[in-house]
């Protein structure tokens, strides 16, 4: 299995650009290389700069590479749509100019990614988990979103990035008929899946099922923890799913209750190779304890037989 970790900004708890608390990028590169990753995604749109000298240098400085940009936005406003654009153009812009990522035997496309997750919807944020409540779609919204995804992914392949469509909890891309609807409207040619650990399991999927089910279809995998007592907790809440977050309802991994030891064999199984990131989402005032946890998370995925 030739596999390779990288990690994400949001175990720094970058996920909104907006927050206050934010470590500086820089610092989020340098624990990075000092917690052994060999390659980053950029993190949500405007964390770092689209200034190719300046992350070039950061990039070099502590030994990464870029593994994927990310589109983490409202992906069914017709009002949002130009912005879209304006993002895959930006980051596309940023990710091919810099060095490229080994292919490994086996990988279905090369790096640099493109990740698309929808979010910014209320009504889904406090329905995170919770397929039985959350409103859906209508037939005629749910096309829409899938017309600007098109697009968008027809923005990234224009540069050479290949788009990978990313379910994410508290979006209107979360849940397992909701997925199906995706493959069924998205065609492979176009855009591949990253599923995420974490949020297959947040939002009542069997991670292992759900890896092996869409094998042919998997570029990307995304690789979480969750604290069951915690994430039992907020299920049982009204609250945000980065609120759930902050208050810890994903941990190092190895440290909650996903089986990773299966989750190995089902990759092994299904032949996947290539990259795979942590992500650990937490609130960015615990920032602190980011490298201690990343580096957890690096130590115990080494054990079980996993390269970085």
């Amino acid at each position: 299995m030739s596999i390779q970790i990288c990690g994400a900004p949001c175990c720094w708890g970058v996920d909104d650009v907006k927050n206050p608390y934010l470590p500086p990028w820089t610092r989020v590169l340098e624990e990075a290389g000092k917690a052994g990753y060999s390659a980053m995604e950029l993190g949500p749109y405007g964390f770092l700069p689209i200034d190719v000298a300046a992350v070039s240098t950061e990039l070099e400085k502590n030994g990464l590479s870029i593994v994927a940009g990310t589109i983490f936005d409202d992906l069914l406003d017709e009002g949002n749509y130009e912005n879209l654009l304006k993002q895959t153009d930006d980051i596309c812009s940023l990710i091919t100019k810099l060095p490229p990522l080994k292919v490994h035997d086996g990988q279905h496309f090369p790096t640099p990614y493109m990740t698309i997750m929808d979010w910014g919807h209320d009504e889904r944020d406090y329905a995170a988990g919770h397929p039985d409540r959350a409103p859906r779609l209508s037939p005629a919204q749910w096309e829409t979103m899938m017309r600007h995804i098109r697009g968008v992914c027809e923005r990234a392949n224009s540069y050479g990035v290949r788009p990978v469509i990313h379910p994410h909890a508290g979006g209107y891309i979360e849940f397992a008929d909701e997925i199906e609807a995706l493959v069924r409207d998205i065609p492979y040619e176009l855009a591949g899946l990253c599923l995420d650990t974490g949020h297959l399991y947040y939002s009542g999927m069997d991670p292992v099922q759900w890896l092996k089910k869409y094998a042919s279809r998997l570029d990307y995998v995304h690789f979480k923890d969750v604290d069951e007592k915690v994430y039992r907790e907020v299920l049982g809440e009204h609250i945000r799913f980065f609120e759930g977050c902050g208050k810890g309802s994903m941990c190092p991994i190895g440290t909650g209750t996903l089986d990773y030891p299966a989750i190995k064999q089902a990759l092994e199984d299904i032949g996947y190779a290539g990259y795979i990131t942590i992500e650990q989402e937490r609130d960015p005032r615990n920032a602190d304890t980011s490298l201690r946890d990343v580096k957890a998370s690096v130590d115990y995925l080494k054990s079980v037989g996993y390269e970085i």
